[in-house]
């Protein structure tokens, strides 16, 4: 059964200054859906306030109950922006974490066995048995995606979830997401940097400009040439190709 994530009105102020305001829109399962807007625009703020991290004013709803905890646990996976890594716990160790909070600590075959079918398909599973302390950014921020995963939640919600990642690998891990969300027809809310990916393998696109909800569409509608000048301050081509979306490519700035 399809599920909405439903943002209205939201709003975020601190220290006398709104981070967000006014912002409105509805998500359903089975997409993955790219959170976009230049640095300081508010999207870490936002994925915050969704996953009940931080306070806000406006309603967020998700499948007609509020956010945070009021939801069942597991319903929802939040991976922050910034995650610390200190324990010595190997990799597989790290995983199993996920399934505590459903589990009370205890740990069956097939939990072992969902949390290393994960570590296979992020290409980790040679790495099952090392110290979490002894990978580097990029693999430790993988595990800590399979972490989220192995709970299965409907509703994922991932900050700078791919930042550490080279190109190869951030395709690789929205492939997968792309499968997860059609597989247990769950929710992916997600912020990326990279607006060529974020134009080719997101769903839909949510905008965020200085706070606020720019347009939310297919990722050939947001990302066009009027919305990227107005936003990132760039000029771009949008290059077309043959039965795909466009590649943007960014106009040589002249030098002052």
């Amino acid at each position: 059964m399809t599920q909405t994530l439903a943002i209205r009105d939201l709003g975020v102020r601190r220290a006398g200054t709104d981070i967000l305001s006014g912002v409105s829109c509805a998500l359903t399962t089975g997409q993955v859906v790219g959170v976009i807007g230049p640095n300081g625009a508010g999207k870490s703020t936002l994925l915050s306030a969704v996953a009940g991290q931080t306070g806000f004013s406006g309603t967020v709803s998700w499948g007609g109950s509020g956010s945070g905890a009021r939801h069942k646990a597991g319903d929802i996976g939040y991976m922050p922006q910034s995650c610390k890594v200190s324990a010595s716990l190997t990799v597989l160790e790290t995983v199993l974490l996920g399934t505590h909070e459903r589990l009370g600590w205890r740990v069956s075959q097939g939990d072992i066995a969902r949390a290393t079918g994960i570590l296979g398909e992020l290409s980790l599973s040679h790495l099952a048995s090392r110290c979490m302390t002894t990978l580097s950014g990029g693999q430790q921020q993988l595990v800590l995606l399979a972490q989220r995963l192995v709970r299965e939640p409907r509703l994922l919600v991932l900050d700078e979830a791919t930042s550490a990642l080279d190109m190869s690998h951030q395709i690789s891990v929205l492939m997968l997401l792309k499968r997860y969300v059609v597989r247990h027809n769950a929710l992916a809310l997600m912020a990326i940097h990279d607006l060529n990916i974020a134009m080719q393998y997101a769903d839909q696109l949510v905008l965020i400009h200085d706070g606020r909800l720019v347009q939310q569409d297919a990722p050939e509608n947001v990302l066009s040439v009027e919305n990227i000048r107005r936003c990132y301050g760039l000029d771009v081509d949008l290059v077309a190709r043959a039965g795909g979306r466009p590649v943007i490519a960014p106009l040589a700035q002249a030098m002052a």
